[in-house]
């Protein structure tokens, strides 16, 4: 990836934990990794708001419907492990779900339940 794609990246994940603190949700990880090389996934954003965690992609790309497409399969597949994982791992017996965050340029697009 290159340096200003990666930084881009970045500051989309930044301006996405803004908008979701703005709509009242508390931030417990960004860029969660676990069990690199054993085909598990990096979670962008995991946020908590009241008895609901939420696992949440982050993609920027020109418009909506491109970035829905950027989240593949396979992705899901990968990031439901990555979740699982931190589930067990704080013995959560609440509410979760995988949103997927849409940046194009300042403009953010918030799909729930989208993977």
């Amino acid at each position: 990836m290159k340096k200003n794609a990666h930084r881009s990246g970045l500051f989309a994940e930044w301006l996405a934990r803004q908008y979701l603190y703005l709509h009242g949700y508390k931030i417990l990880e960004s860029r969660f990794v676990t069990g690199r090389h054993t085909g598990r996934a990096e979670i962008d954003i995991i946020a908590r708001r009241g008895n609901t965690i939420v696992f949440i992609e982050v993609k920027k790309r020109p418009d909506a419907a491109v970035g829905l497409r950027a989240v593949t399969f396979g992705q899901g597949v990968r990031l439901r492990r990555a979740a699982d994982t931190f589930l067990t791992r704080m013995r959560w017996t609440g509410n979760a779900r995988f949103d997927i965050i849409i940046v194009s340029g300042l403009r953010i697009r918030w799909f729930k339940n989208s993977i």
